[in-house]
């Protein structure tokens, strides 16, 4: 990784250099170009520095997260920025040509060679290599859960390898759900260092429902510190995003805050305004392919282009969601007589070799282009971009106290729901997805899930 940083910082430095001065020095600019050959090197090796100062290639921040790329940038902003500053105050003239490719061209360069090293590493970690090794403590049910979700999450770089319950039963030797080995249930330092050795963990993770005493918890992380073993604390909390986590010092007590995200005042306006230019931008560019496949539904098959379905929105009011028509007219009408047939979730009816779908219908729901119209519901104010996905009437009619959650916000023409297996997704996980997205809302987030959207198209996994 230090060798990739400094290929990049080079190359870029080295490019702004060639493209501000070219490769043959003037008359005139001779000494100046000589002075900026000092200034280059000294810049590739400070940038070099600050990358590692600001931790940008610590191992836990690796493989998953944004934490990497906030810090890359983060590194790079200050270093320009003392420059500037330095440049200011002693009256150096800085090149501003210079300076102003120099910055752009390493930022991306060095964020895309961390995307493509992370890359590598996620293959590595699926098939089990470049993990550390994890000695879960909690209890049964805290240490199935943490298990099960690390065990899904392998890009993270954690490979769950054995469990400790402090106090626990001592006639329990296996966690039945996660199918862990106990390694003990002493409650002492001393057991638990014990228990390390034997299953070889690089890392500890103290999970909810762990019986130690605060002085004993203490202890064990010196004890751990000594050993270069890392301390992983993990609460029970579930489906919280990291900018809702505050952490605040309270007597030497770490206090956790969650704080829940309100979408009113300036974030509603901010994300109204995004919708309303974004989806009118798409419109604008989409004009061309929808009047083509409005043109080929028409010519396809008998029936209107557009399809209008009564859906439930914001508060649970409803709206008519537009899509261009990818089934015969009567396919509502058709419905009942295939509900034995029904492959999908529970609550929603998916077919994937469904008879009510034309020919050009099964291409439009390949790629969602049957879904382009819902660009004018966006622009209406019934729909956002970004959203949970939105239900019909008889849908939510069934829908227990936590799922109606899904209404405090608008639905969406895409969502978490999309990027993340579309159709192949349970109930529950289609839920727990939408759910996560309500309680956890950013316009930064939005901004993620629409460049996820596209790659979820043009892979077209799940769509039927």
């Amino acid at each position: 990784m230090r060798f990739v940083d400094g290929f990049v910082i080079i190359w870029a430095v080295a490019g702004a250099y060639v493209i501000r001065f070219g490769f043959e020095p003037s008359s005139g600019e001779a000494g100046v170009e000589a002075n900026y050959l000092w200034f280059s090197a000294a810049l590739c090796f400070a940038w070099w520095l600050m990358l590692g100062a600001w931790n940008s290639r610590q191992s836990r921040i690796l493989g998953s997260g944004p934490d990497e790329y906030k810090r890359i940038t983060a590194a790079s902003l200050w270093l320009f920025g003392l420059i500037a500053i330095i440049s200011y105050v002693f009256q150096i003239e800085t090149a501003r040509g210079y300076v102003g490719i120099a910055l752009p061209v390493g930022l991306v360069g060095l964020i895309l060679a961390r995307w493509l090293l992370r890359q590598h590493l996620s293959v590595n970690r699926q098939s089990g290599a470049s993990m550390s090794r994890l000695l879960i403590l909690g209890g049964p049910g805290a240490i199935a859960h943490l298990a099960t979700t690390l065990r899904e999450a392998r890009h993270a770089g954690y490979l769950p390898v054995a469990a400790y319950m402090p106090g626990g039963d001592p006639g329990i030797t296996s966690e039945p759900e996660s199918k862990l080995d106990v390694l003990g249930h002493q409650t002492d330092t001393t057991s638990i260092l014990d228990a390390i050795e034997r299953c070889g963990a690089d890392a500890v993770a103290v999970s909810a429902g762990v019986q130690l005493h605060p002085q004993t918890l203490r202890h064990l992380g010196w004890a751990l510190a000594s050993k270069n073993v890392g301390l992983i604390m993990a609460p029970a909390l579930t489906d919280i995003a990291g900018p809702r986590i505050h952490t605040q010092q309270v007597a030497g007590l770490p206090l956790i805050h969650v704080t829940t995200p309100t979408l009113e005042g300036g974030q509603r306006v901010a994300k109204r305004l995004f919708d309303v230019v974004a989806a009118g931008m798409l419109i604008l560019v989409a004009c061309p392919a929808m009047a083509l496949i409005a043109l080929t539904v028409k010519l396809s098959s008998p029936g209107p282009v557009l399809f209008r379905q009564e859906r439930v929105g914001i508060g649970g009011s409803l709206f008519k969601m537009l899509k261009f028509r990818s089934m015969v007219v009567d396919a509502e009408l058709l419905l009942e007589k295939l509900q034995g047939r029904n492959e999908g979730n529970g609550v929603l009816f998916k077919l994937k070799d469904d008879p009510r779908v034309t020919q050009v219908g099964k291409i439009l729901r390949k790629y969602s282009l049957d879904e382009l119209p819902q660009l004018f519901n966006v622009v209406a104010g019934s729909m956002s971009l970004v959203g949970p996905r939105p239900p019909l009437p008889k849908e939510v009619e069934v829908y227990e106290h936590d799922v109606r959650r899904r209404l405090l916000v608008k639905p969406g023409l895409t969502g978490l729901w999309q990027v993340s297996g579309r159709s192949n997704l349970s109930w529950q996980d289609s839920v727990r997805l939408d759910l996560y997205y309500v309680e956890n809302w950013s316009l930064a987030g939005d901004l993620v899930i629409l460049l996820k959207t596209a790659r979820a198209v043009f892979k077209s996994t799940g769509a039927y």
